[in-house]
Parts: C-alpha cells; structure tokens; sequence
C-alpha cells in the first residue's frame, strides 16, 4: 500500500510523482535517519539540476523516475534494514534492488539503479556507467562535498535545505558508517571509501594502508626510486645519514631526506621551500666545506609524525662554530622511511 508523502515536500520540490516514488520516499523516511533521509531527497533535486545545466531532458534523455529511485536509495545500506555483510554502498545497491523488484520494476532498470547505488562513492567511475548513474552520483558529490554546488541555480540550495535540513550530514552520515564498520569491520575492507573512515578512528597501525598491503603480500618488491638508497628506518636515523651525507659531499642522499614541500633553515635568516631551494642550499654546504654533528636531546613521536630535537654543531661556515638548538619536524613517508619536514636548527 502506498504511503503518501507529505505534500508540500512534493509540491514545492516538484519531486516526481507516482506510485513507486511515493513508495520509496516513504520506505526511506522510515528507514533511515533524518539526515540521511534528507540528503538522499536532497540529492534528486541537485542531480536534476545538474542534468537541467547539461541541457538533458527528463522525457528523452533519463528516465527521471529511476534518478529519484536511484538517489532516494542511494544510503539505504547505512540503516539497520540494509545494514548486511558487505560494504554499505553494495549493500545498499542490493537493499534497493529487492525493494525495487517487490515492486515489480524490470531488472534493466533495477541493474542500473543497482549500478548507481553501489558506485555513488566511486568517484570517475560512476560518470562513465550511464547518465542516470552519473547524474546521480553528481547530485550526491554536491550535496556531501559541495562539487558543482555553483553550478546549481541561484536560490535552489537554500530553499531545498528549509525543507530538508543538513543536519550536519557531512559528519552524521560519516559517523554512521564507521558505527557500522567497527562492528563489522569486514564491511570496511582497507582501500574502501569506508576502510578510509574506519582508519581515522581506530589506534594506529590497527587498519593497514596500501603500502602496508604491499609488505605483507610475500613478492618482495622494493620501492623502486629508492631502490639504490638506503632510507632511515626510524626518526633518529634521518639526522646520522645527513651527516653522513654531508661529509660526503653526497646532494642527492641530502635531497632524499627532505618531503617535496619541505622547510629547511641552513642559516639563520634563511627560509628555504621546496626541493628546488633546498637543494641549492644543501650544495652550498657542501661547497663551503661544512661538517655538522647533533647530539640528541629530545624526540616525541605521534603515528607517523615526530619531533626531534638535537643540539647541533655546524663548522666550516665560519670563523667559529655555529652551537644551535635544532626543531625538526618528520614523517613517515610511503616506503617506511622517514624524511623531513620541517628542518629548522634555528627556530629557538
């Protein structure tokens, strides 16, 4: 039996009305919260928009009753009824195609709501699978991140959000899937938009990374650019192989232990940026014939940031040795080696 839906709701939003629609608004006002039934109504009127931007008519180009299908369904896999074994999104799309189905709705169209539902978070994907997929995966970009929210028209957002609130959904709808994934967390697999999630929120270490991944798959492989190069295994390492670099009139093994967008201060007064900079700077320590020693002080590491402090000795830069205190920022990089970030013997 069909479930009216309030009407201003669909008078003023213009939502399309039949039946099946009425069906599963209603089916979705039950079974979900009210930010995510909000955001999946929400939703329909951006990807309708944006379709309307796109020149593309309702009657000849999409089937509009599947777009609203489609985006009113789209985050049923984060309530208890779709809460099953998969990943939200998948199970979602099959949450939506047993309604569907119940309904009577052919399979061609249920495949592809299917498709647009388990993909909505699979961003340069969906946009290649049909317009009724790509349509709805825009309107739900808009309406969680905010993409093409310029391209909406003047007045649209503010007179959708006084019918259906944000609820900060951004926030309530991330918090509600990690809910979800810390009771199952075989529901987060590791390089899903959830394992992504999960990550922030469980110790570190607990939810591997892809690099992690690629340690534990058994082949043996190497990072390739550093194939050649020893890389400083923990934190205290980086400042032993810079002066070892160093001695050694060795600018690449200097290059390597700094990020691409890194700090550096060789002098005081000087504030250098980026590889290119740093370089040029590192070269002219090693032209002037500079030594260094560090005796460590202190070291406090969070995950994959530490803060080392050294006291250090530079000479050959002039009359007289340079004693500074240093602050040095570093982080864990990709391959599992650390580099710098910030690399200031001056900041004190």
């Amino acid at each position: 039996m069909t479930t009216d839906a309030p009407l201003p709701v669909f008078e003023q939003l213009r939502l399309p009305d039949t039946a099946l629609t009425r069906d599963a608004y209603a089916y979705v006002a039950r079974a979900t919260q009210d930010f995510v039934f909000h955001h999946s109504v929400r939703s329909y009127v951006f990807a309708r928009a944006h379709a309307q931007s796109q020149g593309l008519n309702a009657k000849t180009d999409y089937d509009d009753e599947l777009l609203f299908l489609s985006c009113v369904l789209h985050d049923i896999g984060v309530s208890e009824e779709g809460n099953g074994d998969q990943r939200f999104e998948v199970d979602g799309a099959d949450t939506a195609a047993a309604f569907l189905r119940e309904r009577g709705v052919e399979e061609r169209r249920i495949a592809i709501a299917w498709d647009a539902i388990a993909l909505h978070t699979s961003e340069g994907i969906a946009a290649r699978k049909g317009t009724e997929v790509a349509l709805a995966q825009a309107g739900i970009a808009t309406d969680i991140l905010g993409i093409r929210r310029q391209d909406l028209p003047p007045g649209l957002a503010d007179e959708v959000h006084t019918l259906l609130p944000r609820m900060d959904l951004a926030y309530a709808l991330s918090d509600a899937i990690v809910a979800q994934a810390k009771s199952k967390p075989h529901k987060a697999p590791p390089m899903t938009f959830p394992g992504n999630l999960l990550r922030h929120h469980l110790p570190y270490g607990t939810q591997p990374h892809w690099y992690d991944l690629l340690a534990a798959a058994g082949w043996g492989d190497k990072p390739v650019a550093t194939a050649a190069r020893r890389r400083a295994e923990t934190p205290e390492q980086v400042g032993a192989m810079f002066t070892e670099y160093l001695e050694a009139g060795d600018i690449e093994g200097l290059v390597s232990l700094y990020e691409p967008n890194a700090h550096f201060v060789p002098t005081p007064g000087t504030h250098l940026v980026g590889t290119a900079p740093i370089r040029k700077g590192l070269q002219q320590l090693i032209d002037t014939g500079a030594r260094l020693t560090l005796e460590p002080r202190a070291i406090r590491q969070v995950d994959d940031i530490a803060l080392v402090s050294n006291t250090a000795t530079l000479s050959g830069v002039g009359p007289e040795p340079v004693v500074s205190t240093t602050t040095e920022v570093l982080r864990r990089q990709p391959d599992g080696g650390w580099a710098y970030v910030v690399d200031d013997p001056f900041f004190s």
